[in-house]
């Protein structure tokens, strides 16, 4: 935290902006550019490729990092929801690769594991059980499903293009990706002074390591995980290095049962009926937005004389929750959805927008907001292309929305997907 005399010469300077980006898996950084898109559009004044600090953990490590290296929300739009990049086109299934190795490896230590576990029951008959001494293969569950390796080779493509750089300490503006040190259970943030020769492709498939999702990601000898285990925000990092206002998105809220039921966009029982990963799912939610108030509140006690604007879904609208990244149709779904909720926040909080943002030159565009029939596409392109409502639909609706599009291979991934 800034000590008072440093925070006072610091607003005596023009004032610094800065944005948080949380976790979420490919889900969150969908919804991320789906909001990013609204608030660039929404905001005049606003550049999001010009800001002071940039922040982000998991997916929104990702997503900050192409902020960071002046790629706009438009262009991400085309690229990783509509699939129109002509130079480094992206497939979900990046983020979804077996982690082969890791499978073998653990397979081959399986007889000398059992003849570990047959030598101490013999050698101690009375110390263990068959099957404690059997509890030894427990080493052999591989430390995660996926291996997400071909993220880095993807991104570290994608930033050797001209204007970009794979580089922290080449960037015009402070860049920081947040992991979680598996040895030490601590926050690591790549992007400072201890952390900058790290390449940025690196940091980012650190961040998004899922602990048993991905395997730990081997950075120098020590080993990284999902940056979210701490905290799903990391705001306080962007406050830390001087940012006076700092814009939030966090993808990850749990869905509201009840309000979802009310909307007619799902049942009551189809959370605890939809298996294992749909509860961990909420699980997760619960967990990182339950932890992301109570930090906030620490934010606002310690950093008085500073603002954060934050965005998240609404909690009633259940195809948020049930979608898969792996669904064309659902993706362009999700984006939607998110550009239509932040630009509903937008209206709802303009005057505290104006207000918060005024020093910044920034105000809220309200004749865009005005257009009711405005969608992601008509705002990209200027012509009408597939409309997704923006009201929820009803549960019969989703389902047949999207059993258009979805194949075998969509329905099994997002199962796991649904882990996020």
């Amino acid at each position: 935290m800034l000590k008072t005399h440093e925070a006072k010469n610091r607003r005596n300077g023009p004032p610094k902006l800065g944005i948080a980006l949380g976790g979420g898996g490919p889900f969150g950084g969908i919804y991320e550019i789906g909001a990013l898109r609204a608030l660039d559009e929404s905001l005049a004044g606003l550049n999001l490729n010009d800001l002071d600090v940039y922040v982000g953990v998991n997916a929104g490590s990702f997503i900050a990092a192409n902020l960071a290296n002046q790629m706009t929300p438009a262009q991400m739009c085309r690229i990783f929801v509509r699939n129109e990049a002509d130079v480094h086109p992206f497939h979900p299934g990046v983020f979804y690769r077996p982690a082969y190795e890791e499978f073998m490896r653990r397979v081959a230590a399986v007889p000398g594991l059992l003849a570990s576990a047959m030598f101490n029951l013999v050698r101690h008959p009375n110390d263990q059980s068959v099957l404690e001494a059997l509890t030894v293969l427990a080493k052999a569950i591989p430390s995660g499903i996926f291996d997400n390796d071909g993220f880095d080779t993807y991104l570290s493509r994608s930033y050797s293009s001209v204007g970009r750089t794979n580089d922290f300490r080449r960037l015009k503006k402070k860049l920081f990706i947040i992991a979680t040190d598996l040895f030490t259970g601590e926050t690591v943030s790549f992007g400072d002074q201890g952390h900058r020769t790290i390449p940025i492709s690196k940091a980012i498939q650190a961040s998004m390591a899922a602990p048993g999702i991905y395997k730990p990601v081997e950075i120098q000898g020590r080993h990284y995980v999902d940056g979210t285990l701490n905290k799903g925000l990391h705001s306080s990092v962007a406050l830390e290095q001087g940012a006076d206002v700092v814009l939030a998105i966090n993808p990850v809220v749990p869905i509201d049962v009840f309000s979802a039921v009310a909307a007619d966009t799902m049942q009551h029982d189809d959370l605890v009926n939809s298996g294992m990963p749909i509860v961990l799912s909420q699980a997760y939610r619960t967990m990182v937005f339950s932890r992301l108030r109570a930090g906030m509140k620490v934010v606002g006690r310690d950093y008085r004389d500073r603002s954060i604007l934050l965005f998240e879904p609404e909690r009633n609208d259940a195809r948020l929750f049930f979608s898969s990244v792996f669904s064309f149709k659902a993706r362009k779904m999700m984006c939607e959805e998110a550009y239509q909720m932040t630009r509903r926040a937008i209206r709802q909080r303009a005057v505290e927008l104006e207000t918060t943002l005024a020093p910044f030159g920034i105000k809220v565009r309200h004749d865009i907001l005005a257009d009711e029939k405005r969608t992601l596409s008509t705002g990209l392109y200027g012509e009408t292309l597939p409309v997704f409502s923006s009201s929820p639909q009803t549960k019969t609706q989703v389902n047949e929305s999207l059993a258009d599009s979805e194949s075998y291979f969509e329905r099994m991934t997002q199962k796991v997907a649904a882990l996020f």
